[in-house]
């Protein structure tokens, strides 16, 4: 029915200079449905929180390295210590594929699992997630792909993350490698984030200086889209540029000194409180080109991350000049009072993709993706698959494939 002119709603006021330009108009919500529990040696609370939830059988999904390091065992003692049987899954690998979630359904189904520990990087928060979303959900894996494609709650799920930069162990996201296909498709709800988060600075002390390197990038890469991301709310905001404080403050002394406590206990926080912003409004063009370089050249994902990541602001500049200079701000950069020394908004905004470089430069990140030896002739099909991405359409700069090829060819 059409509206009298008396009760005609007017016409929305245009939208202030600077004002975010949104893909739809939705209400801005922001949520975190896992709790955190920080502080050294917090490890060890897992076998009581287990026991709370009257879980007798748990099953810890860790990988073959973090297994030789010793890091599970004091979880599994934990855990027996509070009279819970444990089951130790260690078949995980970088980039985890379909075949890797199904074995490890296999192995939880077997032993007759109740709880999911996973304690490990991103991969193995990925495999014991996806296990978790299969245990209670008929697949095929590959059917949930998308968000809220699964009806029911996963297995219980506790994470503790070992590495600085993925924040799976708070994010509502899975990532697998479909192999025949090349290609990572995401499975995203709320009911996949985990009930519980340890973040425990004594995991992830001694990390390798490269490790350390990649995954904290990655974490920057998550604040820095989040703050960029055309879903980005006044909350989501505030945690980006905190996190990346946080991480610009700390990443050069932590990759110095991987036993620094100080700093990887700040990388770890921060990494967290990146995951917890991005997951309530996604990324953009970083991660949608990122995520083929692992698909087609195995290339570990927070290095994908870095090399594409100043390419990707330069790109953005154009779209969200304030955004940038305040990210300069929050790594440090002296970009105050630029406009009146006669430096155009534009010129700041590119201070803050030069932080990066620099900053990628001094912690040893390759400096391109020839580097690593991707071949140019992989690039149209790569860049198909980045447009496959949701991230794309809430990057702030429209983007098409001829640029998402553009942006390919200047990584290389």
């Amino acid at each position: 029915m059409a509206s009298s002119p008396a009760t005609a709603r007017p016409p929305a006021p245009p939208l202030p200079p600077g004002a975010p330009l949104r893909p739809f108009s939705l209400p801005q919500t922001f949520q975190n449905p896992t709790r955190v529990i920080t502080g050294e040696g917090c490890a060890a609370e897992v076998g009581p929180h287990a026991a709370r939830l009257g879980a007798t059988k748990v099953m810890v999904v860790s990988d073959p390295g973090i297994v030789r390091a010793g890091i599970p065992t004091a979880i599994i003692e934990s855990l027996h210590a509070s009279g819970i049987e444990t089951h130790l899954h260690s078949h995980v690998e970088p980039d985890p594929r379909i075949e890797l979630v199904e074995e490890a359904l296999q192995a939880y189904r077997a032993f007759g699992g109740e709880l999911i520990v996973a304690v490990g990087g991103g991969s193995a928060i990925d495999v014991a997630t996806a296990t978790a979303i299969l245990a209670t959900n008929p697949g095929p894996l590959r059917g949930f792909e998308g968000w809220e494609k699964f009806p029911n709650a996963p297995a219980p799920l506790f994470a503790l993350p070992t590495t600085v930069g993925t924040a799976a162990e708070v994010t509502p996201f899975v990532v697998i490698t479909d192999a025949a296909a090349k290609f990572k498709f995401t499975i995203g709800s709320p009911k996949a984030a985990p009930l519980i988060a340890f973040l425990d600075p004594f995991l992830v002390l001694g990390l390798p200086p490269s490790i350390t390197a990649a995954t904290a990038m990655d974490a920057l890469t998550h604040a820095i889209e989040s703050y960029t991301s055309l879903l980005s709310t006044p909350i989501s905001e505030g945690m980006a540029l905190q996190a990346i404080r946080m991480i610009s403050t700390h990443i050069r002394a932590a990759v110095a000194n991987p036993r620094n406590l100080t700093a990887m206990n700040g990388l770890l926080i921060g990494a967290n409180i990146a995951g917890l912003a991005f997951s309530n409004t996604r990324l953009g063009n970083v991660h949608a080109t990122a995520h083929p370089l692992g698909a087609f050249w195995k290339i570990p994902h927070g290095v994908a991350n870095a090399i594409m990541l100043p390419h990707v602001m330069e790109f953005n500049a154009l779209a969200c000049p304030l955004r940038m200079v305040e990210i300069a701000q929050a790594m440090g950069e002296p970009v105050a009072g630029m406009s009146m020394a006669g430096t155009t908004e534009h010129e700041a905004a590119l201070r803050a993709v030069a932080a990066v470089r620099r900053l990628e430069a001094e912690i040893g990140i390759p400096p391109n993706l020839g580097a690593l030896g991707v071949d140019r002739a992989s690039i149209p099909e790569m860049a198909a698959d980045a447009m496959k991405s949701a991230n794309i359409a809430i990057n702030p700069r429209l983007t098409t494939i001829n640029e998402i090829i553009r942006l390919y060819e200047l990584a290389m």
